[in-house]
Order: structure tokens, then sequence, then C-alpha cells
């Protein structure tokens, strides 16, 4: 839903802001005031092209800027652009060109390109009125249309085909690279081979590096160790020349004190501390004596040593920085080693997986056809009786599927969609993109958006000139569609009706007037009075008592045309 919408220095428009309802919104006013402008405006903001005479004379810039309540399926491509969503459930959209061509848009803040721009928009708001800005001219959209008629199962069915293709695309790949592997095989096989035959031979152990460069470390600092543990022991033990160490002058204090300890429960405390002590002491002249016994130069475990760690590091330089990285290479290296050593037999299991694949795809392509020509017949005739409401029933509207026989699978199937028109008798059946008229335009896309309405996620619709060459009785049905349409989606809609007009949830009044030798659009919502006196002058150009009455009677029963409507929806 569009929210708000604000529009700086565009033609005519010097600012102006409008907050539309859900529902169906109207836009009314006198040819010339600003209504197109608006239509503009918005495509503008969608990522359409922007000419610098839109700018407002005398202005070096314009700016379009537009609240709406952000879709579910629109919020996974706002994340994959990196913006972030609002906590609000809104996204904010904004455009600003210049006179020198530049262009600033962002989204939520983010600074986004025109393309992604046009791409969020697609996501947003339908515009039907002018040629570039129609949907219903893309095919894919087409395809979309023919596809959300057809129904759920038709859709489920499509999903499976799209899952299968895309495996037999990933397969198809693979034999593509294996091919043109082939071509280097051998030398890939050499290399392979080299380097997963060096890092196997090595038996590499996760943290063996570590350990080597600790015995390293022992080893060569050997002497400096057995000093220290055998001068560690002699103050401990003492020497064969009876000079005493700490241990034995310890067991003495202790023998003195235990002499005395029947004196006094304190002394007898110490004593007990004294032999504690000792005993520790023991233990660890014992550990420092085995320690230094065991410390022994070996030149030839040194070298045996630090050629293992040269080893390591050749292999790090090469294949990792860690032990664990070099083996990780090796199973990766051993991996490809066995495809290219196998590239034969993996081709031949690929080409038959293939080749499964593509019956696959032809059975559920076709089962996808032939529910899309049955569809087509249907939707042929909704529309057709449709465009009959819509004062078009002359108009011949056909759903033209031509099958690929070439086998060109795409995310679709094989069917090449078109939608066919022929608006007048003998004219023929042609493109919708040929179709001349933009009110004839809008109203077969009314038309269909009033069959899908159900299924069509678009959230916003806007319909320019969809009143052109239409009559009374048959504004009053394009008005009752559009109720119709607007019971599931928002609908904007420029009307030069009563009919049409009186039928709106909200009303605004487009209108110009000349400040200081400058024309400037004004844009109100009407309510009441007001409201009565812009349909009267719908109804005839001119406002008096018949046409106010009439108009206060078209709005009543515009209301009850419009819950009468939505309730049935």
């Amino acid at each position: 839903m569009l929210i708000q919408l604000s529009v700086e220095n565009i033609a005519i428009i010097e600012k102006l802001a409008i907050e539309f309802e859900d529902g169906l919104n109207i836009l009314t006013g006198e040819t010339g005031a600003g209504k197109s402008i608006l239509i503009d405006a918005i495509n503008a903001l969608l990522g359409g092209r922007v000419s610098r005479d839109i700018i407002r004379l005398g202005e070096d810039k314009a700016k379009v800027e537009a609240v709406f309540e952000i879709p579910d399926k629109l919020i996974n491509m706002l994340n994959d652009m990196g913006i972030e969503p609002s906590g609000d459930g809104t996204v904010v959209i904004s455009r600003q060109f210049s006179v020198s061509g530049k262009n600033i848009c962002r989204v939520n803040g983010a600074l986004v390109t025109v393309a992604q721009l046009k791409e969020i928009g697609e996501y947003l708001i339908d515009i039907h009125g002018q040629h570039d800005n129609q949907s219903l001219l893309r095919s894919q959209a087409q395809v979309t249309y023919l596809d959300m008629f057809s129904g759920r199962i038709l859709l489920q069915e499509k999903e499976i085909y799209q899952n299968v293709l895309k495996r037999y695309n990933e397969v198809n790949r693979k034999i593509s690279e294996l091919r043109k592997m082939e071509k280097e095989r051998a030398r890939l096989e050499d290399l392979y081979r080299y380097q997963a035959k060096e890092i196997s031979a090595a038996c590499l152990k996760k943290g063996e590096d570590i350990e080597l460069e600790r015995k390293s470390s022992l080893i060569s600092n050997a002497e400096g160790i057995m000093q220290a543990f055998s001068s560690a022991y002699l103050n401990l033990a003492g020497d064969e020349n009876n000079i005493p160490g700490a241990l034995d002058l310890i067991q003495q204090a202790q023998a003195a004190i235990e002499g005395i300890s029947g004196i006094d429960a304190e002394f007898e405390k110490i004593s007990s501390n004294l032999l504690e002590a000792a005993d520790r002491l023991t233990e660890l002249t014992r550990e420092i004596r085995l320690k230094k016994e065991s410390i022994n130069y070996d030149p030839k475990q040194q070298q045996e040593i630090e050629e293992r760690l040269a080893l390591i590091g050749t292999l790090k330089r090469k294949y990792g920085n860690t032990i664990e990285e070099i083996i990780e290479y090796g199973n990766f290296i051993q991996q490809k080693l066995e495809e290219v050593s196998d590239t034969e037999s993996l081709l031949k299991k690929l080409n038959a997986e293939k080749s499964s694949l593509e019956i696959e795809l032809y059975s559920k392509a076709c089962q996808i056809h032939d529910m899309r020509v049955k569809a087509a017949d249907e939707l042929k005739e909704k529309v057709t009786k449709e465009l009959m409401d819509l004062e078009m029933e002359k108009a011949e509207f056909k759903v033209d599927i031509q099958f690929d026989q070439n086998r060109s699978y795409n995310e679709n199937g094989l069917d090449i969609i078109e939608f066919l028109i022929s608006p007048n008798p003998g004219e023929g059946l042609k493109p919708l993109n040929r179709i001349a008229s933009g009110g004839e335009m809008s109203r077969i896309m009314l038309a269909i958006k009033t069959i899908l309405a159900d299924v069509d996620e678009t959230g916003v619709l806007i319909f320019d000139e969809i009143d052109t060459g239409v009559g009374g009785k048959a504004a009053l049905k394009v008005g009752e569609k559009l109720l119709q349409v607007s019971a599931k989606h928002q609908v904007i809609c420029i009307t030069h009706h009563a009919q049409i007009a009186s039928l709106a949830k909200a009303h605004y009044l487009i209108s110009k007037k000349t400040d200081k030798k400058r024309t400037i659009a004004i844009l109100e919502k009407l309510d009441g009075n007001e409201r009565e006196k812009e349909i009267a002058r719908l109804l005839s150009g001119e406002e008096n008592k018949s046409t106010t009455m009439l108009a206060k009677e078209m709005i009543e029963k515009g209301k009850t045309l419009r819950k009468s409507s939505h309730q049935t929806q």
C-alpha cells in the first residue's frame, strides 16, 4: 500500500503531499491541472526514465518520495541489497534528480541505483496508462498472469519443474567444466598426484609442529638446563664432601624441634610442619635428580627434529598456514585427483543423469503446456466477457502459446506466451504493445486484474486514462470493476467520469492557480459539499441545484456499491 507521496519541483508542482487510503482512491481535476504529472512522478520513483525538462522552471533539482507498507516478498530482496528494513513495516523510497542529470536514489536511507529502484518498484506498484509503464507488456508478466489464473496445481507442477531444471543446469555446467578440463587433464593429473603424494608422504599429525619446536628448544638448551638442575640438586641434597644441603638442614631442624614437642602443643605443630616440608622437599629432590639424569644432548636427534620442522615449513609455504590446513588441502587434492583420473567415468555418469533429467523436464513441460492451453481458453472467455462490460464488446482477446520444439528450457518451461488483442473488428490480433490507446490498454489490464484479484500479489494499482472513450453506463461498469479490484488491492485512478469518481473511498482534487505570475498545482482531499461540487462539475461542467442533488445521490449510491462489492470479496 502507498501510504504517502510527496513531490517537489516537478512541472507545475512546487510542493505537494498526499496521503492515500486503502481501497479506491480517485483523482480528478481539469485538463492540465497536474493529474498526469503525479503519475510521471510516481513512474520516476519506480526507476522510470526522467527528462530534465520535467524539473520546474527556475529550479535546479526535483524530488519524489513515498512511504509504502512493505510486502513480505520484498523483504528478502532488500536484505540481499544490504538495505535494513524499518521496524514499523514500511519502506521509504526517494529519488532526487537535477538539471545536471545527477540522480540520487535512496531506499530506507540507503543509496541504490536506478536499476535497483526499478527492480524494487516492480514489487510495489503496477501503473496502467502509457505503454512503457505496463507490467502486462512484459513477456514474463504475461506468463505469470496465465499461471496464476491456471491455479495452484499448475504452480506446484511449475515449482517441481524449476527444481528439476536447476539440477539439469548444474549437471550441464559440470559436464562443460569437465570437457574443458579434459584438454589439460594430463597436466593437472601430474600436478595433483605430486601434491597428494608429497602431503601423504609427510605423514603429518595435528599439533606435531608445536611438539617438535618444544623438543628442539630443549635440546638446543640442554647444557644450560643440565647445569641448572645439577646446581639445584647440589643445594638440596649436598655433596660427597659431607657439605649438607637444604634437605639435611631442614631434617636437622625438625629433629631439634621434635625433642621439645612434648612441652607445648604449638611446638609439636611446628615439628609436624617441618616434617611435612622435609617430605615434600625429599620428593622434589628426587624429581630434580631424575630430570638431571634424563637430560642428554643428542646431536643426531636434534638434526632429525630440525629436518622435520624444515619439511613442515616447506609444506606450509605451499599448502597452508597450519598442519590442519595442509591436511585439509591434501584431502581436497585427493578428491580432485580422483575426478581428473576418472573424468570419463564421471562424464558418463553425468550424461546419464542429464538424459534422465531431460526426459523428466520434457514431460513436465508438456504437462504444464497442456494445463496452460486449457487455462488460456478459459482466460480468453473471461477477459472477453469483462471487456464487453467495459464497452469493448467488439474486442477479441487471445492467449497465444507456442511450444518450443527446440527444447530451449527456461524457468517457465517450453512455452512462448503472448497476449494478443484486436480492439476493433477487422484489425486483426496484435501483441498488446501495438495497441495505440492507453485507455484500451488500461481497460484490458483492469479486466485481467478483476479476474486475478484474489491471486495477484502487487499491492498498488494505478489506472490512468481508463475512461477514455467510455460512455456513462460503461463508466459505471468500469467503476464497479475498480471497486472489485480495490477489495484486494489499493487502487489509484485518474478519471473524468462522475460515475467512477462517485465510488471513491477517498477523493482528491488537483487544481492549479497563478501566484506571482507562476502557475502551481494544488491538491486537496474532498469531503462533504466540496466533493458534491466536484462530482457535479464532472457531470455537466458546472455546478447547479439539479447536478448537485444528482451528485449527492451518486455519492450515496457509491457508498452502498462499495460496501456491497467489498462484502462479496
